[in-house]
């Protein structure tokens, strides 16, 4: 905090259920009402400051498009946002982390590690530094390497470029303010990772000059690359890794919801009495205290406030249900037993953390010509682990029986108020239909309605491929549900669980 408190800017604290009033400034309600005429307070966002959001992880959209439009507005804001969530699924609203340049992870970072950072640079320095067009062109490429869409990511890192230089007494952007910028700016970005080039056999030659007067040397992009990977999150590119194609609905966690009795606080709505609403007696007095002047001229037989109908706002809050993982695993053939191993030991693993992220499992074998529930919804590791002592295998692959009894069970569970997620480990070689018949063909087309009819109700779902070799029939099974897939062939319980994870925290 001694480091904010340098900053030119006066520093103001936020936290993430801060109201609209508090942020662009509103009706002063006791004045108001003390005075009989209307008062109005400034805002937070009325003057120019460094605004630190405390909490970040539990900023809500609401307040998430109210930051962004004041830093969209230019009014000389800076945003310092302060993530503390325990969880890779915790973290501030893409929308919002988009607007922002750094991201600084002080994970292990002790108080007495921070130094003390040099004189910053003024707005006079930064402006006589000067860029060539062949550094914004690469700065630009780089962002289409790291799949970095939209013009703000390239801006930050072109003016994180200028800045290091400033900082550093140059009157042009050198390589090593590339190098810094872009390791600063585009490494959390980054969505994927671009692939290596193949090798050619090039004629040796010197190398060529700099331009004159441009004041630096181009540095190859592998370099800049490299530089940026080093500066990647742990966990980083193996969520680039992870196909990020998720239902609407999303399953990174349970489902939102809407009451007014318990959760998260939101913001105070018109309404009526009755229906066991609670009232919000500040936002009904918000609401009432323009008008008590006139109010009271109508009626001056009545003393006290005037409070109509139509002033009255109720409470709402929002809840997040549990989530449920259906296992839907592939029990048929000579390599059950693998399979049914990786998946008794994954389940076990997403057990242990399931108390902390509220999640359900469940599992649901196929094999012969059936699909069986072997575990119903529970986060009992001791009963898990009895169920599981003993799991059949071998016969037929009957796919699209599997995908109807996980389907089933999604229903039960979002009526039971869970927020279901598919799990399917399989290696996609289907050969028995819905009505029992040994038919690839009648198999795969079961197979390709029951997943149309999972994505139409929009649950998630993952398909793990666990094939010697991916299966493209697999694939686009995977896609017809709407869900990620990923390719694990000889995958053991720590990969699949891994794999799972960071694909439902992507």
């Amino acid at each position: 905090m001694q480091e904010i408190s340098a900053l030119p800017l006066p520093a103001v604290r936020l936290h993430p259920q801060i109201s609209d009033d508090a942020l662009f400034g509103g009706l002063n309600l006791s004045e108001t009402l003390a005075t009989g005429k209307m008062a109005h307070h400034a805002g937070l966002l009325s003057t120019p400051a460094t605004l630190i959001l405390t909490m970040s992880e539990r900023c809500t959209t609401h307040l998430a498009a109210r930051l962004s439009m004041a830093l969209n507005d230019d009014q000389g804001h800076c945003l310092i946002a302060l993530d503390e969530g325990a969880e890779d699924d915790e973290g501030l609203a893409p929308a919002l982390s988009d607007r922002l340049a750094f991201f600084t992870d002080l994970d292990g970072v002790a108080l007495g590690d921070v130094t003390t950072a040099p004189a910053p640079s003024t707005a006079r320095d930064i402006a006589r530094v000067t860029a060539a067009p062949e550094t914004i062109a690469q700065i630009a490429g780089l962002c289409d390497s790291l799949g970095i869409m939209g013009a703000r990511a390239p801006l930050f890192a072109l003016r994180a470029a200028r800045a290091h230089a400033a900082l550093m007494g140059n009157t042009c952007v050198t390589t090593e303010d590339i190098e810094a910028a872009c390791a600063l700016v585009l490494a959390h970005r980054a969505t994927r990772w671009p692939e290596p080039a193949p090798e050619t056999e090039t004629p040796d030659t010197s190398p060529e000059e700099p331009p004159q007067g441009s004041g630096e040397m181009q540095l190859p992009d592998e370099l800049i690359l490299d530089a940026v990977r080093a500066m990647l999150p742990g966990n980083l590119l193996e969520k680039i890794a992870a196909t990020k194609q998720r239902s609407a609905k999303g399953a990174g966690s349970g489902a939102k919801k809407q009451g007014n009795r318990r959760g998260r606080p939101l913001p105070a709505r018109a309404g009526r009495l009755g229906s066991a609403a609670r009232v919000d007696v500040v936002a009904t007095l918000r609401a009432a205290a323009p008008w008590q002047t006139l109010r009271a001229r109508a009626r001056p037989e009545h003393d006290g406030l005037h409070i109509r109908p139509g002033d009255i706002h109720i409470k709402r809050y929002e809840t997040q249900s549990d989530r449920l993982l259906i296992f839907a695993v592939d029990a048929s053939g000579s390599a059950a037993l693998a399979r049914l191993g990786e998946a008794k030991g994954a389940i076990e693993i997403m057990l242990a953390q399931a108390y902390a992220k509220r999640d359900h499992v469940s599992l649901v074998a196929f094999r012969g010509a059936e699909a069986e529930l072997l575990l119903p919804p529970t986060r009992s590791l001791v009963q898990t682990k009895r169920r599981l002592a003993a799991l059949p295998g071998g016969g037929g692959t009957p796919l699209a029986a599997g995908l109807r009894q996980a389907l089933t069970q999604a229903d039960h569970a979002t009526r039971r108020g869970l927020t279901p997620t598919i799990v399917l480990l399989t290696d996609g070689k289907a050969n028995i239909a819905l009505d029992g018949a040994a038919s690839r063909a009648e198999a795969r087309t079961d197979a390709r309605l029951i997943a149309r009819q999972i994505a139409a109700t929009g649950t998630g779902s993952i398909t793990i491929d666990t094939g010697q070799r991916p299966n493209p029939t697999l694939h686009e099974l995977s896609a017809l549900m709407g869900g990620s897939y990923l390719a694990m062939p000889r995958a053991d319980a720590h990969r699949v669980s891994a794999a799972i994870t960071t694909t439902l925290d992507a």
